[in-house]
């Protein structure tokens, strides 16, 4: 099979994932940038088996196990009622963890990865869109520049991709996040995700995240609310945002002194939106490109992790990119669907303006939740491993033991 040159737009977690394992199976890959210095945009993720299997084949699961925090259970709590319990050890299988981690972490173990592999990066190229030509597909850019034509587009550009069409819809309620250090005192030991509701009109959540390349532990304090009242927020002033959080959780004081400003916190919006055709001729879209939806089952990464696994797996077996894009998306679809779905039908139940819904969440869904087969459902669920995504993509090792061997790419 012949060298065939890859043009993926977007250094993030999808792009660089896309880059490295396509770099390795012999394929001539460039990464476009908008920013002049690559850099990593939010604040902390999880990975979940699913994305932890891929880093397995990229050779990175150790590091992201050695600078990350293991979970073993996502707990949450609303006006003193567990309405949130899932534990990993629920899934009798191989054992299950999650990992907590600081995006800036994951972003610069697979760039320097990528960097060692020598795949070039060009940075200040903001796309703003394509166009075949007899040659192949080349990349639009916004100062009226284009690149060179390419046997292949990797869109990686995310929820606002300039490479595809309007579609889905912004996603009412936003997050402020911060990186902070995890207080010795704060009353969460061991460390593990943490929730605490209002309703499902008001949530704060910490997320452990680590050590990163350092030595002392990080964590990452979100607090959403409704895009709407971010003005009437920051007029109100940080203070009196702190006041709300503890009103609602007081145990968090000790990560609200640490925020003394509002750079502190980074805003982030999120959108639901599916593509109908996430390929088209010489292109494909991946990771939030292609689908993307609330953060409430924490799956972003992953699901882009995968696609990426995806799409290195279809062009190994094809020689013609029509057939690889095809193969790629179809190994994807199912699970792209199923938890689009769950997403949608999820997150009003922790984020919205009803009343009538957190009322069956606290005193019916909670309690349930906590029964056989119940338990193991939301682990699965959280998980990643609903649709047994592993399995479709050759990566049933992983699913079996947790503990594959590293491969250079896909098989």
């Amino acid at each position: 099979m012949g060298q065939r040159s890859i043009a993926i737009a977007g250094c993030g977690i999808g792009g660089l994932a896309a880059a490295l394992l396509l770099a390795r199976a012999g394929e001539r890959v460039v990464i476009f940038e908008r920013f002049e210095a690559p850099r990593p945009l939010g604040s902390g993720l999880m990975i979940q088996p699913t994305g932890l299997a891929v880093l397995a084949q990229l050779g990175l699961a150790d590091r992201v196990r050695r600078e990350g925090a293991r979970v073993d259970r996502l707990f949450g709590k609303a006006a003193g009622r567990v309405v949130l319990d899932v534990s990993y050890a629920a899934m009798t299988r191989a054992e299950r963890y999650g990992i907590g981690i600081h995006r800036t972490s994951l972003f610069a173990m697979l760039h320097d990865t990528v960097a060692a592999q020598g795949v070039p990066i060009r940075t200040g190229r903001t796309v703003a869109g394509s166009k075949l030509d007899s040659g192949g597909r080349a990349l639009l850019f916004a100062n009226g520049s284009s690149s060179e034509s390419f046997d292949l587009v990797i869109d990686c550009l995310g929820t606002r991709s300039t490479l595809t069409p309007p579609t889905g819809h912004e996603l009412a309620y936003v997050a402020l996040w911060a990186s902070l250090d995890w207080p010795d005192d704060c009353g969460l030991d061991p460390p593990h995700p943490s929730q605490r509701y209002h309703r499902s009109s008001r949530m704060a959540g910490v997320l452990p995240l680590g050590t990163g390349s350092g030595t002392g532990k990080r964590a990452a304090f979100f607090w959403s609310l409704k895009g709407g009242d971010l003005t009437a927020w920051r007029d109100a002033g940080l203070e009196r945002c702190k006041r709300d959080v503890l009103a609602l959780w007081p145990e968090c004081a000790s990560f609200l002194d640490q925020i003394t400003t509002e750079e502190q916190l980074t805003f982030a919006r999120y959108a639901h939106r599916t593509l109908p055709r996430p390929a088209e001729e010489r292109l494909i879209h991946i990771g939030d490109a292609w689908h993307s939806a609330s953060p409430q089952l924490g799956q972003g990464a992953n699901m882009a992790l995968l696609d990426a696994w995806a799409l290195a797996t279809g062009l190994s077996r094809h020689e013609t990119v029509g057939p690889a894009l095809a193969e790629a998306v179809a190994l994807r679809r199912r699970h792209v669907r199923l938890y689009q779905w769950l997403t949608w039908l999820f997150t009003p139940v922790y984020q919205s303006d009803s009343r009538m819904l957190p009322f069956v969440r606290d005193r019916l869904v909670g309690p349930i939740s906590k029964l056989w087969p119940a338990t193991a459902i939301q682990a699965a669920m959280v998980s990643g491993l609903i649709g047994d995504p592993l399995r479709a993509l050759g990566l049933e090792e992983f699913l079996a033991t947790g503990e594959p061997e590293t491969m250079a790419a896909c098989s």
